[in-house]
Parts: structure tokens; C-alpha cells; sequence
């Protein structure tokens, strides 16, 4: 399924300064029925969210209108526990574009890129700064240039590289998922495969 391209994405940013987030409490399992991925997004957190007579918790930073904006900035460990591709779908349905952390689950991490939302590792002391400054000044902005790789607090910051494979690269800044890519290079592969015969 073809995805949204992603080259630069300048944006504010939700702080989620918790560690060890895992996929259970990023879309509980009682959530994991639905056969499409659309509608994950008003589950995202849920127990986080609402208390358990489904009132919102105004304390929970999702539900405060001060915070918003397409990137995600993590605490430490972000994704861990069960393989569920589920929790990414629930982050992208309901907006985010981008997860910072210091550090994800290597399947989260897998999970992320081959569905379209790109996971942004920075050092730990760089992601508690930057948690600190979103408290600080909601309004603060950061720009994700994937093509330089580097991640940056706008206006002036210094930026920073992170790490993707060139693969996963190619196919979020084509909007491509990997059977889209495959079907992108077709003639390659049946010239490929004429010349084996």
C-alpha cells in the first residue's frame, strides 16, 4: 500500500518522556480485531487516555491541546514487548509521521519502516534536552530531513544525524511499501530474469 512521500517534514512535536513504552500500552490487545488498518488511531494509548469509565484523562499529554504536530518524541526503550504491527498503525492513523527515541525495539523499529513511519534514534542526553525544551516551549519546532539524514530544532539548531537502511530509505521518500518497490522495478526484474533463460 502506497504511503504518503516523506523528504522533509518540518513540525512541533508531543513529548512522551516515559520509558519503556511497550506495544501493549501503545494499542491494547482487546484492540487487535479489526481487519483494515484505518481506525487504530482513537485506540492509540487508550489506557492512557481514558479511565475506565471512558471519561478523558486531562492529565495524559494527548488529550492536552497545548501539544501537537506529526512527530512523537519518546522516552528510552520505545516499542518493546510483542511483535504487533498494530501499535505503528495506530501511531500513523492517528497522525504521527515521526517516533524519537533513544532507543526502539528492533522489531518496532522494523515494524515502523516497512509502514510508513520513520523512527528517529538521537543520543539520550539529546533526547532528554529536546524533552525538556518541548515542556519548556510547546511551540517548539523540529525539521526531519530524510534525503541528509539529519534531524534539527528549528530555526538554528545543529543538526543531527540518524541512521536508516538505504533500502527503507528509498521506498518512504518514493511512498513506496515493498511490494509497491518490487512492482517498481518490474522491467529490471524481467530483463533480469530473460536474461537467465
Amino acid at each position: 500500500m502506497s504511503k504518503k512521500k516523506f523528504e522533509i517534514l518540518e513540525s512541533r512535536c508531543v513529548p512522551l518522556p516515559l520509558e519503556n513504552v511497550d506495544t501493549d500500552q501503545i494499542i491494547p490487545a482487546r484492540f487487535l480485531s479489526a481487519t483494515t488498518r484505518e481506525g487504530f488511531g482513537e485506540n492509540l494509548f487508550r489506557d492512557w487516555r481514558y479511565d475506565k469509565t471512558g471519561n478523558k484523562n486531562t492529565d495524559f499529554v494527548l488529550n492536552n491541546p497545548t501539544y501537537s504536530g506529526e512527530v512523537l518524541v519518546a522516552g528510552k526503550n520505545f516499542g518493546s514487548g510483542s511483535s504487533r504491527e498494530h501499535a505503528v498503525w495506530a501511531i500513523t492513523d492517528y497522525g504521527f509521521r515521526v517516533v524519537v527515541s533513544s532507543f526502539f525495539a528492533d522489531i518496532f523499529r522494523n515494524n515502523s519502516l516497512n509502514n510508513g513511519l520513520l523512527p528517529v534514534i538521537v543520543p539520550e542526553k539529546y533526547l532528554k534536552n529536546l524533552l525538556a525544551l518541548i515542556k519548556k516551549d510547546p511551540s517548539t519546532m523540529v525539521k526531519i530531513d530524510l534525503g541528509k539524514q539529519e534531524f534539527s530544532v528549528m530555526p538554528d539548531g545543529e543538526p543531527i544525524k540518524f541512521e536508516i537502511n538505504a533500502y527503507k530509505k528509498e521506498c518512504l521518500m518514493k511512498g513506496l511499501d515493498d511490494i509497491d518497490y518490487l512492482l517498481s522495478i518490474k522491467d529490471v526484474i524481467i530483463d533480469y530474469e530473460n536474461s537467465r533463460n
